[in-house]
């Protein structure tokens, strides 16, 4: 199956999931700078899959992936910051870490088959 749109790649789908999820979850947070990074961390997975995928290059879209994945890891550091500082409950944590981490392995299995 030849992948079209990067809005049909699933670790495309799961990043905009979990974006939205963190968007959801801070939208009445006070602390700023936390929240920004956050969220331009999880905004930055979505944005360079597509990013990549519109390169039309194998090797740009394997280095975008690898940037994707770095972000991912910003989030799920993030997340236990967020959880430490008690602005994530223990069921929201893990239900946004756990989605960063399955969108982390599909990455690394993305760029392993280019």
């Amino acid at each position: 199956m030849k992948i079209e749109r990067f809005e049909d790649i699933i670790a495309w789908q799961k990043a905009k999931e979990l974006t939205y999820l963190i968007y959801k979850e801070l939208e009445d947070s006070k602390d700023f700078g936390y929240k920004d990074q956050i969220q331009r961390a999880s905004v930055s997975i979505m944005n360079n899959i597509a990013e990549g995928f519109e390169r039309k290059s194998n090797k740009e879209f394997k280095y975008f992936l690898f940037v994707a994945k770095g972000s991912c890891g910003e989030v799920r550091s993030m997340l236990h910051l967020a959880k430490d500082l008690e602005k994530l409950s223990e069921q929201s944590f893990n239900e946004k870490y756990k989605l960063a981490e399955e969108i982390s392995k599909i990455l690394s299995g993305l760029i392993k088959t280019l």
